[in-house]
């Protein structure tokens, strides 16, 4: 199994395998054709509470990862999403946050990889 992240922004290639869309709210400006979304698992993103707490300030990074992660544990969308992206050879998480470092899909892919 092969695991990436994408920016839904960037387009979609025959390389990015499944994609599935790691986000709560729909990306603006994007249809639902141009966006090639094989499935939409808003269930896994962060709650509105912590996607509005963090703000996508790198200050506030490591506590969101935290949280996030906390959130997670406690979440059995998480544990279909893990039975999803094992039963793929190609997967892409997309995301839709202008920070490629710190959002919710980088966690994803690191609890997943």
């Amino acid at each position: 199994m092969v695991l990436k992240l994408k920016r839904i922004y960037d387009g979609y290639s025959l390389e990015d395998g499944y994609r599935i869309l790691v986000e709560r709210l729909w990306p603006r400006g994007i249809s639902k054709e141009e966006a090639h979304i094989d499935l939409w698992k808003k269930e896994v993103a962060p709650s509105n509470e912590l996607r509005k707490w963090f703000n996508h300030e790198d200050a506030k990074w490591e506590e969101f990862q935290r949280r996030y992660m906390d959130e997670l544990a406690l979440d059995r969308e998480f544990e279909e999403l893990k039975k999803i992206v094992s039963s793929h050879g190609v997967v892409t998480l997309v995301f839709s946050s202008r920070n490629t470092e710190h959002n919710n899909a980088m966690v994803l892919f690191n609890m997943l990889k």
